[in-house]
């Protein structure tokens, strides 16, 4: 082609041309591989859409009824906590008097203390318990299997099975009594026998007898956990511990033998063994273990409404069975607003509780995860 064929421009050489199309060619690819992976990416997301539909689908019968039987029951229960309501008729708004009315209560006040002694002594008895049956057992001692199922088996056992077994042990007449005049009577021992489950006698007011002095049961803050109070409290360590005893028999076959070893070449007796490796290895679990018997101990409830109902004089009353008396009437007028006031109340001073534990308790144990 000749400058007069191009109108008098030269015509651009054949390797530019090429080259531009090259470049036209590589745009289009790069196009067309974008546009892949955005249909591609559009297709993920509708996926990833479609299959959270679907698990929201299969979710939602729990989510309803854990909207409508957990939250909107804690709604309505805090509503009610601001009426006074007897059930049968229309609630009256009552602001925080339910709420000031139970910290005035003297009933209130003296369940709070006897959950606090339950608590104390039956979470400190239980762990310890645990502790020690999971250090036996964890031995390679013939028949541990059938010793780990005769100490499981109280905590499988109904609560309200336990209670009448214990019943018919504390009775004046009972079991109880009758092997402990027969054990003291061989030592020629004189034994009165004790009426387990209907006796206030407090244990600050049974040392104080020693000594020759009274503590009038009007000053019940005074009196110490009753002998039924105590009597109770054996029951649930004996039905707990085994429980918990499982737990920390887990956490222990998970620590290394290796460490033993190590530290009985080193010379460690058994005793610093236990306190330097095992205890220490064990704080995650005695943490959790402490925590949940304090919430289980807080929430006390069926133990007091079989045996005792919140006797003698008041002395084995906890915040739950009263919730309970007050919120269906059993023993006066139905006050459901003043009951549910107790609930939210008790569901603070527990929820306070595990707080500092976890806080308190918790600390350090990361190291040990």
């Amino acid at each position: 082609m000749t400058e007069e064929d191009t109108g008098g421009h030269k015509a651009p050489p054949v390797s530019s041309m090429k080259m531009v199309s090259k470049t036209v060619s590589n745009e289009q690819m790069k196009q067309n591989n974008e546009n892949k992976i955005l249909t591609k990416n559009r297709s993920l997301s509708q996926m990833k859409k479609r299959e959270e539909l679907a698990a929201y689908l299969f979710l939602s019968p729990y989510l309803i009824s854990a909207l409508v039987f957990t939250i909107g029951l804690l709604a309505f229960a805090f509503y009610i906590s601001l009426n006074r309501w007897n059930i049968f008729t229309l609630p009256k708004f009552a602001g925080f008097t339910n709420y000031i009315k139970t910290f005035k209560s003297p009933d209130f006040l003296r369940s709070l203390l006897n959950v606090f002694w339950y608590s104390l002594v039956v979470v400190s008895f239980q762990t310890a318990i645990a502790i020690l049956l999971a250090v036996i057992l964890n031995k390679p001692v013939p028949g541990s299997s059938l010793f780990r199922t005769l100490f499981y088996a109280p905590s499988v056992t109904s609560s309200v099975v336990i209670s009448m077994i214990f019943w018919w042990l504390y009775l004046k007449t009972g079991f109880l009594n009758l092997a402990i005049g027969k054990l003291l009577g061989v030592l020629h021992v004189a034994w009165k026998n004790i009426d387990w489950l209907n006796d206030p006698r407090g244990l600050f007011q049974l040392i104080a007898g020693l000594f020759g002095k009274k503590i009038p049961y009007s000053k019940w803050y005074f009196t110490g956990p009753s002998i039924t109070w105590m009597a109770i409290m054996f029951q649930a360590i004996y039905t707990t511990s085994p429980t918990f005893m499982i737990m920390f028999l887990a956490a222990l076959q998970n620590i290394p033998p290796s460490l033993y070893e190590s530290a009985s070449i080193d010379g460690a007796s058994p005793w610093k063994q236990f306190t330097r490796i095992t205890l220490p290895l064990l704080r995650p679990i005695i943490m959790m273990v402490v925590v949940l018997g304090t919430i289980g101990t807080l929430q006390l409830f069926d133990y007091v409404k079989i045996m005792t109902s919140g006797g003698p004089l008041g002395t084995t009353l906890v915040p739950v069975y009263l919730i309970y008396r007050e919120t269906l009437g059993t023993e006066g007028p139905i006050r459901a607003g003043y009951g549910a006031a107790m609930a939210f109340i008790l569901a603070a001073i527990i929820f306070i509780f595990t707080y500092l534990q976890r806080r308190f308790i918790e600390r350090g144990t990361e190291h040990y995860f």
